[in-house]
């Protein structure tokens, strides 16, 4: 039998400082983001670094589990991200290459040539439907590029997209986040589902006027009120709507679906009083006439903007397709590989004494260790126990399955396309090759930060930072378990992550504390969505989609009043549910899925 190594979640016998050594990577890697003196790779690969010394220094984890951890994190980053990304980038860069992105521009602005508006319609809406349907950075990436070949400037463009890309992210890529966070707390999924619907959709009517506050003054915001109520409110209503009574898979995009139907049918019959453009564009005008890009491209008939707008079709397809788990589960057996590597092969045993910690917390902490090293990802299993029975171990696995990847199936569709739009094998390949050479460094920075949030799991880095949030007590508690959710995206830059490492916890806790578990579970991932905005991978994709890689830093500062203000937000209407209007928070006769197959 290997030797067993356990996790510590208070190296340090006392748990200030404990908390302190875990969050010295999320320090490093954010501080030198923030600052501006590191590029984002460099950033990432410094904090990976002082994961790993962390890692082996404080927390006393064997070195070739924290090489294993980082190698795992790495190869995941790889085939569920870097791979999709740069898929959904080659999409993009297929419509521009073919002509076909100056129609979809065309399209939306004879929609509407309001800046305010069309970030709406872009940053909110469409980003909404991308994030429905692939997720993990694809929306942040084609909106931000989207906006950016409308005119936006790239800076704005990108920050615009991440805050956006916020209220969706719950049911993001076929309601993936949900699905996992049911997996992890043993609840069911239809009313966690149902529950983050009657919280997220007060968020969904907020956000486009955010959004368009970050651009124009208040006197401005309000003039363009009518399609920041019919566009939010539409959004909000069918995301309530489909969350409890229908669905979680297709919340997003029947949500987004529905605010773009309702956004274009109030233009048909509305518009702001004013066209506001920004002021360059307005200097511009005041020195003669201005072609638009529905001026400069010809007739917009039905048929040349159905034609544009066929690779993002196809790409929804495909992706919807490989989220059916019939096809996904034959995907993964049938194209799986998995190397061996023995030098994987030091199991963890349950999580052993957290000294410091409250009592509540630590009757399960065992628990919550073994449940964060064994659901890192599917296919990716770190566990065991201290007793010898052979079944109770599983080895450190990598299982590639690249075609079940959605970033294959938006591959796909990229490659379909650009045959329907007349690009032959050489040009595809060259534009290929423009869309891997230009991100690069955003791949890199995205394969460091994933060996980082590997690591500081299975170091239980993570588990201390939770934890620390459990001291607030029944009282405070909702407000920071929807601060945990929120911690836990911006470590790892995805809400399933987040619900995978700390949705157990929260469950338990509200057990404890005399809590709703449904209640707090669902924060988790509301909060957590907040989050998304500030995590460096995020970050990282919406700076390279818009051109502004070595600006990172400056997005981040950016952005994160408005991810802390929001999350605030959401933390208060969590806390309203758990102490004032309890009744708000759904049961299984409630929701008509659940009571269907009781």
């Amino acid at each position: 039998m290997a030797d067993v190594w356990t996790q510590v979640y208070d190296p340090f016998d006392a748990w200030p400082l404990s908390t302190l050594a875990a969050s010295v990577p999320v320090l490093v890697l954010l501080g030198l983001l923030g600052s501006g003196r590191a590029s984002a790779w460099q950033a990432a690969l410094a904090g990976l670094v002082s994961a790993m010394a962390m890692a082996i220094g404080a927390f006393g984890m064997p070195i070739d589990l924290v090489v294993a951890g980082a190698g795992v994190g790495m190869v995941f980053a790889f085939f569920r991200i870097v791979w999709l990304i740069t898929a959904a980038v080659f999409l993009y860069n297929i419509a521009v290459e073919t002509g076909q992105f100056e129609v979809m521009k065309a399209s939306i602005a004879r929609l509407s040539e309001d800046r305010r508006i069309q970030a709406i319609l872009v940053a909110f809406s469409f980003g909404a439907f991308i994030e429905g349907a692939a997720g993990f950075g694809a929306p942040v990436a084609i909106s931000a590029a989207f906006l950016v070949g409308l005119g936006f400037r790239p800076l704005q463009a990108a920050i615009l997209c991440l805050v956006a890309n916020t209220a969706p992210v719950a049911w993001g890529a076929i309601g993936t986040p949900i699905r996992a966070l049911g997996e992890v707390t043993s609840l069911d999924t239809e009313l966690l589902s149902a529950t983050a619907g009657r919280i997220l959709p007060l968020l969904s009517v907020i956000v486009p006027w955010w959004l368009v506050r970050m651009m124009v003054s208040w006197r401005e915001t309000v003039a363009v009120w009518p399609a920041l109520v019919v566009i939010g409110g539409s959004f909000a209503t069918a995301q309530f709507v489909w969350s409890n009574y229908v669905g979680y898979e297709l919340v997003d995009i029947v949500s987004s679906i529905a605010s773009l139907a309702a956004g274009m049918l109030l233009l048909r019959f509305w518009k702001p009083k004013q066209v506001w453009h920004f002021p360059e564009e307005r200097a511009e005008a005041a020195e003669g006439p201005v072609e638009t890009a529905y001026d400069t491209i010809g007739d917009l008939n039905p048929a040349r903007v159905a034609r544009a707008w066929m690779p993002f079709g196809l790409l929804t397809i495909m992706v919807i397709l490989w989220g059916i788990p019939a096809i996904k589960g034959t995907l993964e057996s049938s194209t799986s590989w998995n190397p061996p590597m023995p030098w994987l092969s030091v199991p963890l045993s349950d999580a052993g004494p957290a000294m410091g910690w409250p009592r509540p917390v630590l009757d399960q902490a065992a628990e919550k260790g073994q449940q964060l090293v064994s659901r890192v990802a599917k296919g990716v299993a770190i566990t065991g126990r201290a007793e010898p029975a052979a079944a109770d171990f599983e080895k450190v696995t990598l299982d590639i399955a690249p075609l079940a990847s959605t970033g294959t199936a938006i591959l796909i569709a990229a490659i379909a396309s650009g045959f329907l739009l007349g690009l032959g094998p050489k040009g595809l390949l060259r534009v290929f090759g423009v869309s891997v050479y230009r991100l690069r460094w955003a791949a890199v920075a995205i394969l460091c930060m994933l060996g980082l949030g590997f690591v500081t799991k299975l170091a239980g880095m993570d588990a201390v930072l939770g934890l620390a949030f459990t001291r607030t007590g029944p009282m405070l508690y909702p407000i920071f378990g929807t601060l945990l959710g929120w911690l836990g995206v911006a470590l790892t830059g995805s809400d399933t992550a987040s619900n995978v490492l700390f949705g157990n916890l929260q469950r338990i806790t509200a057990e404890k504390l005399g809590l709703d578990p449904i209640l707090m579970a669902s924060a988790n991932t509301t909060g957590g969505v907040m989050g998304k905005m500030v995590d460096a991978q995020s970050i990282v994709v919406a700076a390279a989609a818009t051109g502004e890689g070595g600006r990172e830093g400056t997005i981040l500062r950016a952005v994160l009043i408005h991810s802390l203000a929001l999350a605030l937000i959401v933390g208060g209407i969590v806390w309203l549910y758990a102490h004032v209007v309890p009744g708000i928070v759904p049961s299984a006769a409630d929701v008509p899925m659940v009571s269907a197959t009781e």
